[in-house]
């Protein structure tokens, strides 16, 4: 948690990992030391994150790693570490799905000021017995940014993922009758720090202007009611979602990068 907190911002992730599981979710941890403290660790569950990593670090994660491949559904985190994993790992692990070099880390730490542009009333956390109205939100989301589905089969861990994001009232909506229009997640939770994902906004409601005061009022309520600071990051080529960020308080902090495997 040390190590983490040299960069909350971008490690709020990894951080978050370690409060909801404590010490049993250190066997997920790789990491390096100078033989009196930790210099730099990598989550190893289905995502990979380095954390504090030079080179001699990564080259250290690579070669444990080589053998993992079929664990991992991704690499990501602060770009420059991400970016040299992979270089590492890549003739080993074959070609990836995609490679998202520029994804600009941001964050926002007031909420929105009188007299600035409208916050939408209507954002709310999403209540248990939505879960059947938020589910397909969710799958749709995921499945336009990463570029396949959730699950094959059975919904049922995913299913239980959304279930788990709702119950912790980490899930906003706006609901237009029975359908959800527009959603957002905390997804990671730690040291003061509210990671934000999943923000989706409805096809048929796309382009009429309900992203930006919705995402301005998942800030306000984040910072009332959960965490003093909120980040996200987002894709550089994604200049829709970057002006809604923009106009909704957040500034770039860093830079990350995803290798979606």
């Amino acid at each position: 948690m040390d190590l983490c907190a040299v960069d909350p911002l971008a490690n709020v992730f990894v951080a978050a990992r370690l409060v909801e599981g404590g010490p049993s979710y250190a066997g997920a941890l790789l990491g390096t030391d100078d033989g009196h403290r930790l210099r730099s660790m990598c989550w190893t569950s289905a995502n990979v994150v380095p954390i504090g990593a030079d080179d001699a670090a990564l080259d250290a994660f690579a070669a444990r790693l080589r053998r993992k491949r079929r664990r991992c559904s991704s690499i990501f985190g602060d770009a420059e570490q991400v970016l040299g994993l992979w270089r590492r790992l890549e003739k080993h692990w074959g070609d990836a799905r995609s490679v998202r070099g520029d994804q600009p880390m941001l964050a926002v730490s007031s909420v929105p000021a009188a007299g600035a542009p409208p916050v939408d009333a209507r954002v709310r956390r999403a209540r248990m017995d939505e879960l059947d109205q938020v589910l397909p939100a969710s799958t749709a989301m995921f499945t336009e940014e990463i570029g396949y589905p959730p699950f094959v089969g059975s919904d049922r861990d995913y299913r239980r993922m959304v279930s788990s994001l709702i119950a912790a009232g980490h899930t906003f909506v706006i609901t237009d009758g029975h359908q959800v229009i527009f959603k957002a997640d905390v997804g990671s939770l730690a040291a003061g720090v509210a990671q934000v994902q999943g923000v989706w906004v409805a096809p048929e409601h796309r382009g009429k202007g309900l992203a930006t005061p919705a995402m301005r009022a998942v800030v306000q309520q984040i910072i009332e009611t959960i965490a003093p600071t909120v980040t996200l990051y987002v894709n550089a080529y994604n200049e829709p979602a970057l002006r809604t960020y923009y106009a909704a308080g957040f500034r770039q902090v860093g830079k990350f990068a995803t290798v979606i495997l």
